[in-house]
């Protein structure tokens, strides 16, 4: 039987040869192997440049001095800072929000001490925590967390918000914050609290007073909006405020022409017409009355005019109380 001769096979038209497939393939095996090699050799020489700068710095410059080294060898690395996130700022200016932080688009990305801008946007009045992060390839994200203004503080004629704890966190801006509550006097913010958590249990009184004066740093005046000033006991404004809204649901007090409520004595009340010539009597007399019940003859009616302004208070203290425009 005749053999039939095999004819060679042939490339396709525009195929590579065999050979030249081969080495494609045998590169991309590589490749992996000479990435990680790569990887190695930068973290070798990150080392051994570490340990020789440690080597040269001084023990108090140390933390500096490398990540000043660190940074410019990374940003040699093409690793800057490309943008700067900030989230959770609502009332920080932003201009002062990135003064503080002190970093700027091109700056070497470990170059930037996060310790640092923290403790630098958490010096600000605002910002009652902060957090710095950098993420490769090139962003610096920093949340804040504000304090939430509680009061507006009057002292000396100057208007300044306050937090819950009573620290100062702006006196720009006041005029913004008009539904907050006004406390005056210069020991007012330390105290601000508790007096206000009363009075929440209070809602339509607490919509009445358009200041509360602290007096003498002992104790509290409500001023309310028709003029009337409710003279509070020291270290026992609870049971003053209930007495209050009792006399109010009562007799309808707090809408009679007053001037003075006067509660700190805690078995008599003693009130002062709008108007009023003459100081409230001694107790026993008509102007110092047990409750219940007070005499109608005692109260002014609703209604009634009033024949002139408000004169001094009667007990000498001094209490003035305003708003910021």
């Amino acid at each position: 039987m005749s053999r039939v001769a095999k004819t060679p096979r042939r490339a396709a038209p525009g195929r590579p040869p065999a050979w030249r497939l081969l080495l494609r393939r045998a590169r991309r095996a590589a490749r992996p192997a000479l990435y990680a090699a790569a990887l190695l050799g930068a973290a070798g020489a990150l080392a051994v440049g570490f340990h020789r700068q440690t080597a040269t710095t001084a023990p108090g410059d140390s933390l500096a001095a490398r990540g000043e080294w660190l940074g410019r060898l990374t940003a040699g690395l093409g690793l800057r800072v490309e943008k700067v996130v900030i989230e959770g700022r609502s009332n920080t200016p932003e201009p002062l929000v990135r003064a503080a932080l002190g970093v700027a688009r091109g700056d070497p990305l470990y170059g930037v001490s996060l310790d640092a801008a923290r403790a630098r946007l958490e010096s600000l009045t605002w910002v009652q925590r902060a957090e710095v992060a950098r993420y490769l390839p090139g962003t610096i994200l920093v949340r804040l967390t504000e304090r939430r203004p509680f009061a507006v503080w009057q002292n000396q004629g100057r208007f300044t918000l306050i937090d819950r704890a009573g620290r100062e966190v702006a006196d720009e801006g006041v005029a913004n914050f008009k539904t907050l509550p006004l406390v005056v006097g210069a020991d007012a913010p330390a105290h601000a609290a508790l007096i206000l958590d009363l009075l929440d249990k209070y809602p339509s009184l607490r919509a009445r007073i358009s200041a509360l004066v602290r007096v003498g740093a002992r104790r509290w005046t409500l001023h309310l909006g028709n003029g009337v000033d409710v003279l509070l006991p020291e270290g026992h404004e609870a049971e003053a405020l209930a007495r209050l809204m009792q006399l109010q649901a009562t007799y309808d007090l707090l809408d009679r022409r007053l001037a003075i409520v006067d509660l700190r004595a805690p078995d008599r009340l003693v009130l002062r017409a709008l108007g009023e010539a003459t100081a409230p009597a001694a107790p026993g007399d008509a102007g110092a009355l047990p409750t219940p019940p007070i005499p109608a003859p005692d109260i002014p009616a609703p209604g009634t005019p009033a024949p002139g302004t408000p004169p001094p208070s009667p007990h000498g203290e001094s209490e003035s109380a305003g708003r910021p425009t």
